[in-house]
């Protein structure tokens, strides 16, 4: 104890820090604005054109999604309760499932609609419902695409549409979608819809068929959303998963159907082909650190919840990891305070590191209780 009082403090201030990962060459894309995106750690793996603003069409339906799938998580909606089909939301026009003024559909519903077919009319009710008018809905959606940092975006709509007033400033970007899109990918319960292919609303009556042909036709395609308008031309903003690596595609303005399908796969088999998701393995035992001044000696560190790390597929089987700790830390510890770092090599290049942080708070001895270990130190010098 005595010597721990009088130990030295060594401070490491570490960050956690992932570098990009190594890219290979590029796809050829036709589109003229494209991204891939890891919807894991958010890392860009190719890019194209994409912060140029430009008309999303129904790609817009990816932040109206995400505001509704947030309150149904805050229980401002529930997943039991019907929507009501207002005279404005019934009035709208492009795809629909031609609600009536005063119908009723349930979330599920409503929600298959707006997902599988893109249903403007249900888009609508729902921003409604959640907000109380459409144009309160649109405020709270550029107010999350600030706190998202979508610097490229600016809504006017709930749908896309371009016929409506202002219209023409109703813009965003593949980057700015790709980051929405990994957002609402966080919602699991979306996938349930974004991976249908055909079903039916109204007790069987109205028939839906997923207008992302990729569902049906591109191996661990899970969503997402498609749009088409003649100002903003053919969209998509695509994602799929295989063997743990989940993937979003977003490309802007095609020339057709065709091209928007076959450029986001594209992108998709490149990221496919090149990179792998990796935990790091992480040593049982981190070892401990001196406590100085503390009410204990010592403290058992953990390693702060890992990232999955991104990485050229060639690179996967020499992956290391190295502990540092510090010396000794002075008490009060504060619980999640940094006391070392696990660093991840791979190549012989660092690809990321993570914080070491104390499991506990530790409190200071009281100067009573140094005085008392002080004496007991004393005593046993003597």
């Amino acid at each position: 104890m005595w010597k721990r009082l009088c130990g030295a403090l060594v401070c490491l201030c570490l960050t956690v820090s992932l570098l990009p990962a190594v890219r290979a060459a590029g796809p050829e894309v036709a589109a003229p604005s494209a991204i891939l995106m890891d919807a894991a750690t958010g890392q860009v793996l190719y890019e194209k054109n994409s912060h140029e603003r430009l008309r999303p069409a129904s790609v817009t339906k990816v932040m109206t999604l995400l505001l509704v799938m947030e309150a149904l998580d805050e229980g401002r909606l529930s997943w039991e309760q019907t929507v009501t089909a207002s005279a404005a939301a019934a009035a709208k026009g492009g795809s629909q499932v031609y609600l009536e003024e005063g119908e009723q559909m349930t979330m599920d519903e409503m929600l298959k609609s707006v997902v599988v077919s893109s249903a403007n009319d249900c888009a609508t009710a729902l921003a409604e419902a959640v907000a109380g008018s459409e144009a309160a809905f649109v405020e709270r959606m550029n107010e999350r695409a600030v706190e998202l940092g979508m610097e490229d975006t600016h809504f006017v709509n709930c749908t896309g549409l371009d016929d409506e007033p202002e219209a023409e400033t109703h813009l965003t970007s593949a980057y700015d979608i790709a980051v929405m899109s990994r957002e609402l990918l966080q919602h699991e319960k979306i996938k349930e819809y974004t991976t249908i292919w055909m079903d039916t609303v109204r007790n069987g009556q109205f028939g839906l068929s997923n207008t992302n042909k990729l569902i049906r036709f591109y191996q661990g395609a899970t969503g997402l959303k498609t749009g088409y308008t003649s100002s903003a031309g053919h969209c998509l903003s695509a994602s799929a998963e295989r063997d743990g690596l989940e993937l979003i595609a977003v490309v802007l303005n095609c020339k057709s159907s065709t091209e928007r399908f076959e450029s986001a796969k594209a992108l998709l088999d490149y990221g496919f082909a090149n990179y792998a998701l990796v935990t790091p393995q992480v040593p049982e035992d981190l070892g401990t650190v001196p406590v100085v001044l503390g009410t204990v000696d010592t403290i058992t560190p953990v390693l702060e919840t890992p990232q999955p790390i991104l990485l050229d597929k060639g690179l996967q089987t020499q992956v290391e990891t190295t502990v540092e700790l510090a010396e000794s830390v002075e008490a009060p510890v504060e619980q999640g305070q940094k006391l070392g770092t696990l660093t991840v090599t791979a190549g012989g290049q660092v690809v990321a590191t993570v914080p070491i942080v104390a499991p506990e708070r530790v409190e200071r001895l009281t100067w009573w209780q140094m005085t008392v270990e002080i004496l007991r130190g004393m005593w046993v010098t003597f």
